[in-house]
């Protein structure tokens, strides 16, 4: 006679207590706050960022004509990518780029040794004393860029300014608003306004470096010049990158600077001095939006494109 096998019966998951419900609940409530947090920035991050790059790259792949002297309408036609080989045999828009490739060669460079040489100043002083330079270096860039640019076109005014008469008493002829400086009338604003957000990004990452690491280098008799070139540059590396990166984008997107400086000199800044420039006059002047449309996207690519390069080279780990 076979025999039946019988298997045990399988038992129920227990319920877990109350306790563990209630600390699960807690843990996606904190979850949840956490994500709302992020919720206004995803949301103008869509409104103006998401939402223009769409319509601009709408927007590029069409041209309007207008019939007769405008009075008789516009047509609008789907040009594909013309717009786009159109831009990218335009002299006067990738002369733009390079004048001002030219001069971020120049100004980034300077703006990052300055403000790593302020930072590592101030890191050599009393926590006191560094938080009063902290501020005074921070002032020009809490400054609004406008403002900022005003009181330094005053200052350069070889009518009213008090730069050229300064110059002119050591026997120099400085004439800011000419082709030959109007380069580095700009750049001193620029290095001026930016050094104190780099020092305080720079003295930020000198903060995070173990202190341990500089008693060791001077017991080993490891002087301050030599303690800030092997151990604090290399740990202040990737901000550096940063700073740079961040540097290249507005480098290459300057239009604020050299728009108010062709209000008072029109014959040395012309109207597509920079890419910026050349962008803003053809959809606000010339009125051809879907140009300047592509314009824009093939500006956005550039600037990706440099600053996708400069952080793969330049970013490494520190040691």
């Amino acid at each position: 006679m076979a025999k039946t096998l019988v298997l045990p019966a399988k038992k129920s998951p227990a319920a877990p207590p109350p306790s563990v419900k209630r600390s699960i609940v807690r843990r996606r409530r904190k979850a949840f706050n956490g994500v709302s947090f992020t919720v206004p920035y995803f949301l103008g991050f869509a409104v103006f960022v998401v939402a223009p790059l769409v319509i601009g790259l709408a927007k590029s792949l069409y041209t309007t004509q207008s019939s007769g002297l405008g009075f008789g309408g516009q047509t609008v036609t789907f040009s594909g990518f013309d717009n786009f080989a159109r831009g990218l045999r335009d002299g006067q828009f990738w002369g733009g780029m390079w004048r001002v490739a030219l001069f971020a060669v120049v100004v980034i460079p300077l703006t990052q040794i300055a403000g790593l040489v302020a930072a590592l100043l101030v890191d050599e002083v009393g926590r006191r004393l560094a938080g009063r330079f902290r501020v005074a270096l921070l002032v020009p860039y809490m400054i609004p860029g406008i403002v900022a640019i005003l009181i330094w076109i005053y200052l350069y005014s070889p009518v009213v300014g008090p730069l050229t008469p300064f110059f002119a008493m050591l026997g120099v002829h400085a004439d800011f608003y000419s082709g030959s400086l109007i380069w580095v009338s700009i750049g001193n604003i620029m290095v001026w306004s930016s050094l104190g957000f780099n020092i305080l990004v720079v003295y930020g990452a000198l903060q995070s470096v173990p202190p341990e690491i500089f008693d060791s280098a001077r017991v080993d008799g490891a002087s301050r010049l030599r303690i800030a070139w092997s151990i604090k540059v290399p740990y202040v590396r990737t901000s550096l990158v940063l700073t740079s990166v961040l540097g290249i984008i507005g480098t290459l997107q300057i239009f604020s600077d050299p728009m108010l400086f062709r209000s008072m000199t029109p014959q040395t800044v012309g109207r597509n001095f920079t890419p910026i420039m050349m962008i803003y006059d053809q959809a606000f002047a010339v009125g051809d939006l879907n140009y300047a449309a592509a314009l824009s996207i093939i500006l956005a690519l550039v600037v990706g494109i440099i600053s996708a390069i400069i952080y793969k080279l330049t970013n490494r780990a520190p040691i």
